[in-house]
């Protein structure tokens, strides 16, 4: 829409659009610089002054113009690229300077915008004489500057300047001021909740029903929701008038959006007088219009003027157009996005029945923002990449659709009957599944920054070795990308002990909440397992439609038909090679689940847990022979004999002792050593000695459960085991304590020493609170891990206990890996929260990956 004013009058208020290229144009000396120094921030202005500076250090070295205005294109472009205001503080009075100006404003698509400032040629040739930098430039200079300016300002507009303002005399150049406005896209500030209706073709029966079915009055929700209509509102179908009639009574009245269609573009141009062909549905919506009165039809040709191509809502989470939009065209206003997002974009051939191909830019969409079209039928509305068609071909018998936002719910009414036979049947644009295309290279390669919305861990870098580690596990070993939702963070150890003969102490994890200001934890049990994520989904056509696994699904349960989940180690490996066996264990934990009721009362149909699988001799068999076992069979193998000989010589009076009693101790702390790491290993058969252990539901349809407290957590989980028929799963045992309370920070020692000294691994401590913030809204620990005395001699040897080892071992750093735990535990809880909103798997697996990747972080391996 061209706003163009070249009148000028003193006081004289400017408005300039918030993203635009403001190009003052003046002569030397006419104040363009004294007036973008008052009215823009000093970084929205470049000056080709300071440009020719820059690489020449003298401003008024004009054999430096070429290259300084190289350099200002180039600063201009990035800010534009970014989407900040740019203003251009040069002499731009003639045609061609202008011309580059104007086509960077076009190649960024954003509003060009020109601010003369006609002085007369007295005060130029004055000011710069003022100026010793300036004091000999010749007064032709300045004369030709007027002269080319004043020749300039009636093809302003015809130039492509979208608004001209001209300000004449000193006067009004001091008096003037300027406002800065939206543009008419950004409608960032209205929140909805919206409710955005997809194609209506006439069918006013189907609009009025849908609307009914959303909840509004005569066009009015009782709750405050907004309407948002996607355009094509008109052709094809009975009554084009009532549709209009509803829509813009709606939009006048503030209960409604609307962006314009195809279909209202070409009418509107017939509107107006223009040489339409009366195709595609045209020629009834204009029979229908001409029973309507004049004044009606005026009114609608206004309505159609007034559309604005997009909008950008609800903080920019959301762009509502016709036929979609690309992210670098959101909040941009150009002729080319116009046309985008009227028209797409199409790849030049021609299908079986002589129809535009459009190029499928949803396919390669990597936006934040959920972008919710319209203008090409298809069947059935489907998320693909955060962006969703909601044209079903209501005028073709199908139906018609809306989206609640930002519930993400659909919601559609049937066709009454076929009101236009279609030229081509409905096809999809979308290979089925819910948003779940294969990622891009591009979205996990090289260098990253990962951004979360928790304080302090807000921005996760990913250095570019890390993700090249992550990126060959994650395509040669990893589950099926479409059923990895989700990757556990690391877990930090406690505080390093100084209690004699611990390293580790719960006394220290206690204490640390406490300065955390965390009034309560529990204490978890810790499995002699290995860490397993378990995805569960009601039925495999859950899984198809939610995460889009089945059919040609990489690593599908072979022979097993299409999967039904899955289950996986904390780096995304899959637990068993049998498909089959996964899909049993899914089989228990979901029959676990009906009988306790959880489908209902989470209102879903997956789940996600955190969970043990054990034995570790599961996962672990490999490192059990290669490492435990050889130290173990080694020590076995030489400490009987060497003490039978030590013993012999002592018996022959040989002073042994001293060597003896030290090997004594060896060969009991490598019998210790033994028995540590058998714990872990018992035998299975199929199933049978498998436990699985859940102790967190980490999310369901729709919703994150992370911040749910682990009471109500376990809870849960303890009704999910006893509902268990087949002896699979296993509660977790707990302990709260109170951390400001001596007695019962004493009873959670005790409790760990009982459980330690018969052999179990040891505890898990975590906020009660489950998700906790600390100081300056920090993420605290969301577990620290506090591990038995005999269980550490599988980490650290079997002689760790030994008083020089320990005092070695107290010196270990645990910084670094702290950082990593709440890094991973940040980018776990954004993956949970992308999860629940629907995002597409891309944006999913930016954080999947991204914990992946720290795993190559060199942290000791033992914490």
């Amino acid at each position: 829409m061209t706003d163009t004013q070249v009148s000028a009058t003193p006081g004289r208020v400017l408005p300039v659009t918030d993203l635009s290229l403001v190009v003052l144009v003046g002569a030397s000396g006419s104040g363009k610089s004294t007036f973008a120094h008052r009215h823009f921030k000093p970084t929205e202005v470049i000056s080709s002054d300071f440009c020719r500076g820059l690489v020449s250090d003298d401003e008024n070295d004009q054999s430096a113009t070429r290259d300084a205005f190289d350099v200002l294109y180039y600063i201009a472009g990035k800010r534009l690229a970014a989407g900040r205001r740019t203003v251009v503080d040069a002499t731009s009075v003639q045609p061609d300077a202008r011309r580059r100006l104007i086509d960077l404003a076009k190649q960024h698509d954003v509003l060009p915008i020109a601010v003369v400032l006609d002085v007369p040629e007295e005060v130029c040739a004055e000011r710069n004489a003022a100026r010793t930098d300036r004091a000999d430039m010749p007064r032709r200079v300045i004369q030709r500057h007027i002269r080319e300016l004043r020749r300039s300002l009636r093809h302003l507009e015809r130039e492509g300047f979208r608004k001209v303002h001209v300000l004449r005399g000193v006067e009004d150049v001091e008096n003037a001021s300027v406002v800065t406005e939206k543009r008419y896209n950004d409608l960032t500030h209205l929140t909805g909740p919206f409710d955005v209706i997809g194609d209506i073709h006439g069918c006013s029966s189907e609009l009025e029903a849908l609307l009914g079915k959303l909840g509004y009055v005569d066009g009015v929700h009782p709750e405050g929701r907004q309407a948002v209509f996607v355009g094509d509102l008109v052709d094809r179908g009975p009554d084009s008038p009532g549709v209009l009639r509803r829509v813009m009574s709606m939009v006048a009245s503030g209960e409604a959006l609307c962006v314009p269609g195809n279909h209202e573009n070409k009418y509107g141009r017939y509107l107006k007088g223009r040489n339409v062909q009366h195709t595609h549905g045209l020629a009834e919506t204009i029979e229908q219009m001409a029973e309507e009165s004049d004044e009606f039809r005026a009114e609608v040709r206004t309505f159609i003027d007034g559309l604005v191509s997009h909008y950008v809502l609800d903080g920019g989470r959301l762009v509502v157009c016709h036929a979609g939009l690309p992210e670098k065209y959101h909040g941009r206003t150009s002729g080319r996005v116009r046309s985008h997002a009227l028209y797409g974009d199409t790849t030049g051939e021609t299908d079986e029945f002589g129809l535009p191909v459009r190029y499928p830019w949803a396919e390669d969409y990597r936006g934040r923002a959920a972008v919710v079209y319209g203008h090409t039928p298809v069947p059935e509305a489907t998320w693909l990449n955060n962006t969703i068609c909601l044209d079903t071909g209501a005028v073709f018998g199908g139906k018609l659709t809306a989206l609640r936002w930002p519930e993400r719910e659909l919601v559609d009414v049937a066709a009454e009957r076929v009101w236009y036979e279609p030229t081509k049947p409905l096809r999809s644009e979308a290979p089925g599944g819910h948003d779940a295309r294969p990622l891009d290279l591009a979205d996990v390669h090289g260098r990253r920054i990962v951004e979360t919305r928790y304080e302090g861990q807000n921005r996760v870098s990913i250095r570019e070795e890390n993700a090249a580690a992550a990126l060959e596990v994650m395509s040669r070993f990893a589950v099926d990308p479409r059923l990895l939702p989700y990757l556990p963070p690391t877990m930090a150890p406690t505080a390093t002990s100084q209690v004699d003969g611990y390293l580790e102490h719960p006394a220290e994890a206690f204490a640390q909440y406490a300065r955390d200001g965390v009034a309560r934890v529990v204490c978890e049990e810790k499995h002699m397992g290995s860490r397993a994520v378990v995805l569960v989904c009601r039925d495999a056509e859950t899984a198809r439609k939610r995460f889009g696994a089945g059919g040609a699904s990489r690593r599908s349960a072979a022979g097993s038909g299409d999967p039904t989940g899955s289950l996986y180690t904390r780096t995304g490996r899959p637990f068993f090679d049998d498909g089959a066996v996964t899909e049993e264990i899914l089989g228990r934990v979901r029959a676990a689940v009906e009988e306790a009721g959880l489908w209902s009362e989470l209102d879903t149909d997956w789940l996600l847990l955190d969970a043990e699988l054990m034995p570790w001799s599961l996962k672990a068999s490999g490192l059990l022979r290669s490492q435990y076992a050889a130290v173990g069979a080694a020590s076995g193998a030489v400490f009987p004999g060497a003490l039978s000989a030590l013993e012999s010589a002592a018996a022959r009076g040989v002073d042994v002792a001293d060597l003896l009693s030290r090997q004594a101790e060896r060969a009991s702390d490598a019998a210790a050593f033994t028995e540590a790491y058998r714990r872990y290993c018992w035998t299975t058969d199929g199933l049978e000695g498998v436990r699985l252990a859940p102790f967190q539901i980490l999310a369901v349809q729709g919703r994150s459960l992370a911040a749910l407290p682990h009471d109500e957590q376990l809870a849960l989980l303890d009704r999910l085991v006893e509902h268990d028929n087949t002896g699979l799963l296993q509660t977790t045992r707990r302990l709260y304590v109170d951390t400001g309370d001596a007695e019962s920070v004493r009873a959670g020692v005790d409790w760990w020493l009982e459980m330690t000294g018969r052999g179990g691994e040891g505890m898990v401590v975590k906020p009660l609170g489950a998700l906790v913030r600390g100081e300056g809204g920090r993420l605290v620990q969301p577990g620290v891990k506090c591990r038995g005395r005999e269980y550490l001699r599988i980490i650290y040897g079997p002689e760790y206990t030994r008083p020089d080892n320990l005092a070695r071992l107290r010196g270990r750093f645990l910084n670094h890996k702290r950082s990593l735990a709440v890094r991973e535990y940040a980018l776990g809880l954004e993956a949970l929260a992308r999860l629940a909103e629907g995002e597409p798997l891309w944006r999913i697996h930016e954080a999947v990956f991204g914990v992946l990747a720290l795993e190559s972080e060199p942290v000791d391996p033992r914490l």
